[in-house]
């Protein structure tokens, strides 16, 4: 009798499977295991969920920094060749061929290597005006077109002004429609707007022995943390010695972008905790180079839209905490010269921040119009100082006044 009713429930459990699946198909398919809830305030991110901490998050203040003192946040860590060379665990033959660092490029004689390249990209301004002021008649109607060439070239409109009334005053004077006296005079115009007399160093070396700061900064896109391992290569080809602040703590793969610009040719980096707070990176940056006695830190900081008060504010507090242990000598912008015109309205906001001291344009060799550099210069009362010509590592360059007028109107 009991292995009868043991067969038997065995019998009713296999019914009852049959029918809860019978069941389950008619309403619509297989049966499925319940999911597991969605994202929401009560659960972490999945996959495919933004994972990030919002870059609005209220986070410990900076201004609790003290020289000397704990820092806000857990000391990055410093990567440098030095500390590689040293582990035990590294002997020479592991490192032989494979830190091989690279030579850049001297700075001196850059712009004119890429001259010819800024002027096939350049020149439709100088060829434009060539062409109108050359004309067997100069009237109304080509003055006008001139005006609409300066504009179109991101010139702005008080330098197109200028420009046009000198232009005009000298055709008036010397009447010469001559392509080769019309060059001339253009170039000389041309070389005013632009101004030489400006002070283009980048002040990036030692003073008052320490090293010198400089802070890169600029919105979001526009290639600050290339053009800051573009710059190491620069300071590098002068000799100088370089420690690289990864203060960009917000877009995960910018700090190992930077280590890799820095291990190319031997500069020490100092990165945080992704997320972390960038002051207390910049803050260890330099005094990190102020105790290894290095030429040159330059802090990347993260890209930041101008209309974003918090985050401006927050660009402030870095620069605050770095000059709580040393000045800035040099705070560069790094605007995108295709950008045109409304980089001015960036530019001028950053100005206002962080006291820009110096231009860097990116992209000029593409779709870029070169009055850009007339504009920004007349906007924030700072010179260009290097401009970026290509993709290459060593296509920073600093900026030549005659040189890139020369190119402007280069047959």
């Amino acid at each position: 009798m009991d292995s009868a009713l043991i067969y038997l429930v065995i019998a009713i459990a296999v019914l009852l499977v049959g029918v809860v699946g019978f069941v389950a198909l008619r309403r619509g398919g297989s049966a499925v295991a319940p999911g597991k809830p969605r994202p929401g305030i009560d659960f972490a991110p999945g996959v495919g969920d933004d994972d990030s901490v919002p870059r609005d998050t209220l986070r410990r203040s900076v201004d609790v920094i003290e020289v000397g003192g704990p820092l806000a946040e857990p000391i990055p860590e410093t990567v440098g060749l030095d500390e590689v060379a040293e582990a035990e665990t590294v002997s020479a033959e592991d490192l032989e061929g494979l830190l091989e660092l690279e030579v850049p490029e001297p700075a001196a004689g850059r712009l004119q290597r890429l001259r010819a390249r800024l002027a096939r990209s350049q020149n439709a301004l100088g060829r434009g005006l060539l062409a109108l002021l050359s004309g067997e008649s100069i009237d109304e109607d080509t003055w006008d077109q001139v005006e609409e060439t300066l504009l179109s070239a991101d010139l702005g409109v008080a330098p197109t002004q200028e420009l046009i009334a000198r232009l005009r005053t000298r055709v008036k004077v010397e009447g010469t429609s001559d392509p080769v006296k019309v060059r001339q005079m253009l170039r000389e115009e041309l070389l005013v707007l632009v101004d030489p007399t400006m002070d283009r160093t980048v002040r990036a070396e030692r003073v008052d022995g320490r090293p010198g700061v400089v802070l890169v900064v600029g919105v979001n896109g526009t290639g600050k943390t290339t053009t800051t391992g573009k710059l190491a290569r620069l300071a590098v080809a002068q000799n100088q010695t370089v420690v690289l602040g990864a203060a960009d703590t917000f877009r995960a793969a910018a700090s190992q972008q930077l280590q890799t610009w820095g291990d190319r040719v031997g500069a020490a980096v100092v990165r945080g905790p992704e997320g972390g707070d960038p002051a207390a990176v910049a803050f260890d940056a330099v005094a990190t180079g102020m105790a290894a006695d290095v030429d040159t830190v330059i802090i990347d900081t993260a890209g930041r839209l101008h209309t974003k008060t918090g985050l401006m504010d927050e660009l402030g507090k870095v620069k605050r905490v770095i000059e709580k242990q040393s000045p800035i000598d040099e705070v560069l912008l790094v605007l995108d010269a295709t950008t045109g015109q409304n980089g001015l309205v960036q530019a001028r906001v950053f100005a206002e921040v962080v006291a820009v001291t110096g231009i860097v344009l990116t992209k000029l060799d593409g779709t870029a119009r070169g009055g850009i550099v007339v504009a920004v210069q007349r906007e924030l009362g700072v010179p260009v100082k290097l401009v970026g010509l290509g993709e290459g590592p060593d296509d920073l360059a600093p900026f030549d006044a005659r040189a890139f007028v020369d190119a402007l109107i280069e047959e």
